[in-house]
């Protein structure tokens, strides 16, 4: 039976049907397509790694990876958690998939809602090409059993299925594939059951290609993490926690290097938003970038982006062009010699040639639109970031009405706003008086953009309450 959501005649299986896709993929002497990891942290910040400047936080094994390839600087994702899930697996804006934040569309661990099981998603396309899956970390997308990783297109699934704050009588649930095999209270384990699922995985499927999808549950609150890890870091147990991530990314490393993988394997290292900076010294840091989570500027959904295979993406480069987890359903599975499903809109698009790092490419996808949750707050194309007008109180959601409760922030009117995102990427000047042309230009498309998205929103998935 061909995948779920994926039409029979775009399923073909086995080495045969590979080995046809090569000449098209133009990948070498290789007779297979890429591997494909993809880690991704959980409210990792723009400033949290040393290839990324953080001053007291040690990743040596990142910034090998960063070495060895390319850091994607100008990386962009969703601000909160479900969103940017959805974003990264459908190659959508979380809105058009109806998993967007706003209301009630971060996934809690008493929702009976999830990414709709009609969605194809990123999984799927590579297992209509002979593709071993596995999702391992934080699902967030749906906890019940029809929106789990198992009929999303992955064959196995290890992890907690929601934010590991989502606690209920103080514990989450640890499964495996559809079945709790533990209830957690203490959860300083999860980021090596994690890695040893993740070396084992790539050990039992060296012969054949496949995707390993490792979204972490941390740094997200509340921060834990083994004894041999605690007190490693300067910056306490925040930067202990990132430190055993880093030390995680070590031993996936390691271990394709083991297989005599390096050189068949894309890597990727990102973050699902930027950091919780309410969360004060157990959140991250954003760098030089505006404000974090749970925000549309640039520390919220802008984060530190590293992407490696050996003899095909450069070494040591550093790419400015804009890019997105959007970019990822479009790109992979043209690698493995599938296509994005036509029958519905996809947004993202394909980065081949910006990865490879051949001259002069560009992102087809012109534009990036900012979304929090269901609202769009802003556009960027090349440099020109424009903000719609809003609420202080719109810029600051989750725990920050307490702030202006407490006289700490005012609830007032934010005029729009242009920024040069060349000249500034704090987002200090707003200079929508200096170029209203490009002002109303910008204003003009994000409208017309959102007018569209609108017309071709997808359902979210919902079950029977029981």
């Amino acid at each position: 039976m061909p995948p779920r959501g994926i039409p029979a005649e775009l399923v073909e299986y086995g080495a045969a049907a590979l080995a046809a896709a090569m000449p098209t993929l133009s990948l070498g002497a290789s007779d297979r397509p890429p591997n494909i990891v993809v880690i991704f942290a959980d409210d990792l910040g723009y400033g949290d790694l040393g290839c990324f400047g953080a001053p007291l936080i040690s990743t040596p094994h990142i910034d090998r990876l960063a070495a060895e390839g390319t850091r994607l600087v100008d990386f962009y994702v969703a601000p909160v958690c479900s969103p940017s899930r959805a974003q990264l697996l459908t190659g959508c804006y979380p809105p058009r998939v109806s998993c967007a934040e706003f209301p009630g569309r971060v996934f809690t661990a008493r929702s009976h809602t999830g990414l709709h099981p009609d969605e194809v998603t990123l999984a799927d396309l590579l297992k209509t090409r002979g593709y071993a899956t596995i999702c391992i970390g934080k699902w967030h997308l749906g906890h019940r059993p029809e929106f789990l990783p198992t009929r999303q297109g992955f064959d196995a699934y290890f992890g907690i299925p929601y934010s590991n704050d989502m606690k209920i009588d103080g514990k989450v649930p640890l499964m495996r594939n559809e079945e709790v095999i533990e209830q957690m209270e203490d959860q300083s384990p999860l980021t090596e059951l994690y890695t040893d699922e993740a070396v084992r995985f790539i050990r039992q499927n060296a012969k054949r290609p496949f995707f390993l999808y490792l979204p972490h549950t941390m740094p997200h609150t509340p921060l834990s993490v083994s004894e041999r890890f605690a007190g490693r870091s300067k910056r306490g147990l925040y930067g202990d926690v990132v430190e055993c991530i880093d030390w995680s990314t070590g031993e996936i490393l390691r271990e394709l290097a083991a297989q005599g993988l390096e050189r068949d394997t894309l890597v990727i290292f990102t973050s699902d938003n930027g950091p919780w900076l309410v969360r004060g010294e157990n959140g991250g840091s954003a760098g030089p970038l505006r404000a974090g989570k749970c925000t549309t500027f640039e520390g919220g959904m802008r984060t530190p982006c590293i992407a490696r295979w050996p003899g095909r993406i450069p070494a040591g480069r550093t790419c400015g062009e804009p890019c997105a987890t959007l970019d990822f359903l479009p790109t992979f599975p043209r690698l493995a010699g599938a296509e994005p499903p036509g029958d519905r809109v996809i947004d993202g698009g394909d980065i081949t040639d910006v990865l490879l790092g051949k001259p002069g490419a560009k992102n087809p996808r012109k534009a990036f639109y900012y979304y929090l949750g269901h609202r769009l707050e802003a556009v960027r194309e090349g440099r020109w970031k424009y903000m719609f007008p809003r609420r202080t109180i719109d810029e600051y959601p989750y725990g920050f009405a307490r702030m202006i409760e407490a006289g700490r922030l005012k609830d007032e009117p934010v005029p729009e706003a242009l920024y040069d995102l060349q000249k500034d990427v704090g987002e200090k000047e707003n200079l929508c008086d200096k170029h209203p042309e490009i002002t109303a230009r910008l204003r003009a498309q994000a409208e017309a953009f959102e007018a569209e998205l609108k017309a071709n929103i997808r359902p979210v998935g919902w079950v029977e309450r029981t």
